[in-house]
């Protein structure tokens, strides 16, 4: 049985209104472009996202691309920046 919430008259004391941050709906969930690749893992790399994913309750493919996007993301970040050399021709 779930407890009720009993409310009372007491102040709530000073409030202001809250200017609306929130995105349009159809900003809430951006969708990256995807390119489709062939790679072969390792048997016990599959079956530790399969089951770490169905834990989490979501599919494993798309927890090994959170995984690499992190990666690259982190790399990214600290790759040292590389200067542009030009060729003389």
């Amino acid at each position: 049985m779930k407890k009720r919430i009993r409310y009372t008259d007491e102040p709530m004391g000073p409030l202001r209104i809250v200017e609306n941050f929130l995105p349009p709906p159809d900003q809430l969930v951006l969708r990256e472009e995807g390119i489709k690749v062939t790679l072969s893992l390792s048997r016990e790399s599959v079956d530790f996202f399969k089951q770490q994913a169905a834990r989490s309750k979501v599919p494993y493919q798309r927890m090994i691309r959170s995984l690499l996007d992190r990666y690259a993301a982190q790399h990214l970040k600290s790759a040292p920046k590389r200067r542009r050399t030009t060729v003389p021709r």
